[in-house]
This record gives C-alpha cells, structure tokens and sequence, in this order.
C-alpha cells in the first residue's frame, strides 16, 4: 500500500490533470456509473468533535475506483494551531478489495475542489472573463485562484479577507505563481471585491452573504464552494433567484447548502430553479450560459466520487513518479 502525504498529493496530482479527471468524475456521475450510498456520521461524546465516512465505487470506461473517505471534524483545533478537519481517503482494488493506497485528505479536497471550480468556470463563464475576485485566503481559495487560471487568461485578482496578515500572505505567495498574474490586489471591501469582476469564488465558512447582489456586472460568474451546511450561506438571494443555478449534486445540494437552503426557505427560490449538475453540462445533456448578460452560479457542497476519481489519479502519478512511500500491506 503506498502512503501519500499533503506534500506527495500536490507533485501527485497537478491541476490539468485534476481538471480533467473532474471532467470524467461528474460525467460518470450523471451517467449512473458512481454508486455513492450515505456516509455515515459519529459524534465523539465529551469531546467537541465528529467523524464520518463516505464510500463510493466508480465504474467509469477509464477505469474502476473504490475508496472510502474518512473525515474529523474539530471545530476547537483552531485554538491547537491543528486543522479543523482532517481526514483520508482509502483506496482498495475493485477486484480484490485489497488496500492500495492512503491518502492524505486536505490537500487532495482543496485539488480537487479547485478543479471542479475550473470546469464549471469552463463550461459557464464568459470566454472573455480576464478579472478574478476570491473571496476568502485559506488553503481552498488558492487553489480556486490556480484552477480558474487554467481556463481562462486571468489577467487580473483581486482578494478579500477578513484578517489582512493572511490577506498580505496570499498575495505575497500567489502573485506570479503558475500561470496566476502578477496583478494581485487586496480589496478594502466587498463591493469593490467584486465591482469589476468577471469570475468570483467564495471560499470561506461564512454564515452571510459575504458580498451583495447590487454590486455585482451583467454577466459574472460566480463558484460557491465554502458553504458547506445549512447554517453557513456566501452567495444572496437574490443573485441566486436571478441567476442560472448549476450544482454539483442536486440531492446533496439541496440537504446540505445553506446558500440553496435559506432561499428556499424563504422563498425566493424553489427547488426547480436548478437548472441542472455539472455533469449534465459536461454531458451536453442541458445548456449553460445564454446570454453575455446572464449570471451564472456554480454552487457546490463536495462528492466523494471527486475523492476517488483524484486519489486515483495522484496514486497513478505517485507510482510512476515513485512519490510517497510504500507500506507491506498485511
């Protein structure tokens, strides 16, 4: 069994490959071929914290994939200078059931997370779309920022968070990375964030909208992938009411995206008001974007088919490369 790290994950799993295997992960999703039963969820008693697994089987034409994804969640390791969540995704041999790999979570979920940023921006995003605006300065927004700027010609960022010491770093270290322009900026507030913006990303834990409808161009799109509960919501009504709204998982999307959730509630929008998963837009089973105008929304909570489908791309990679380390198993 080979054992990847956060560090063997990155030269795994770089993103055009991440990107395109997201590609194949939605395709197969809405194609039936992913079968993905309910995770289950423990809370650890006297302890603030809670675990949970997630297994799916992917029988795709490129290849089978099995894997389990294992996550904690500590809301108080902040306080520890540890990781709210953690986790890893187990990979076993569809046809032996034998455990091949392990690997490391985090940065495998920010990777593959990015990539699925990148196809929806791919797929509903103006092609003319040169100014990026993100919104949060966490591990997941920078790979938001790197994805993006594999689809489109970025030419300029600008970035808003809530402590300006992050805010300073990530444009130190994101500014002229890859394929990321040079041209980043620190915006002093939400609507100048997001004033001339083309394509927006929020990437935070945000319990409100973390900008407002009224500031926003004809024709942005925006990737929502922070929100990941029915308490927490980045992205307001009334831009996802007037908005064409593509998600990941409509199932999931509508038990687990406060966003989705909290319009419904109030009814400024209704379940119907989906226009369809990415999948369906991969597929070229719905259409996307309609108009220069339209703004269009990606809203996404996280599959567990884009943990197997990455994790067994970066085990592919790791192998060949000779990245990671290799365990006797038993």
């Amino acid at each position: 069994m080979r054992v990847l790290s956060a560090d063997d994950v990155a030269a795994a799993l770089p993103m055009e490959a991440a990107i395109a295997g997201m590609r194949r992960a939605f395709a197969a999703f809405s194609s039936g071929r992913v079968e993905m039963p309910p995770g289950a969820r423990l809370v650890v008693p006297g302890r603030h914290g809670e675990g949970s697994a997630a297994p799916v089987h992917v029988h795709n034409p490129e290849g089978e994939a099995l894997g389990f994804r294992l996550t904690t969640l500590y809301p108080e390791n902040s306080a520890r200078g540890l990781p709210i969540t953690q986790g890893a995704v187990l990979l076993v041999d569809p046809a032996t059931g034998t455990p091949e790999a392990l690997v490391e979570a985090g940065a495998l979920t920010a990777i593959r997370t990015g990539a699925t940023s990148a196809v929806a921006t791919d797929l509903l995003a103006r092609r003319s779309a040169r100014r990026l605006t993100i919104f949060g300065t966490g591990v997941q927004a920078r790979t938001q920022v790197a994805a993006v700027c594999h689809v489109r010609e970025i030419e300029s960022v600008r970035v808003y968070g809530r402590d300006s010491s992050s805010t300073r770093a990530f444009v130190t270290e994101m500014a002229g990375r890859g394929r990321i322009p040079r041209d980043i900026q620190v915006a002093k507030t939400p609507a100048e964030a997001v004033a001339r913006a083309d394509i927006i990303c929020t990437a935070t834990t945000s319990s409100t909208p973390v900008f407002a409808d009224r500031d926003l161009r004809d024709g942005v799109h925006i990737n929502g992938i922070g929100s990941y509960s029915p308490l927490t919501a980045e992205i307001p009504h009334r831009t996802l009411a007037r908005s064409l709204l593509v998600v990941d998982s409509r199932a999931s999307a509508l038990a687990e995206a406060g966003d989705l959730i909290q319009a419904i509630a109030q009814g400024a929008i209704t379940p119907d008001h989906i226009r369809a998963e990415l999948g369906d837009l991969v597929l070229g089973r719905a259409e996307g974007r309609t108009s220069p105008d339209q703004v269009t929304v990606f809203k996404s909570v996280g599959l567990a088919v884009q943990d197997a489908v990455a994790a067994s791309i970066a085990l592919k990679n790791a192998r060949a490369g000779e990245i990671g380390r290799e365990c006797r198993w038993p």
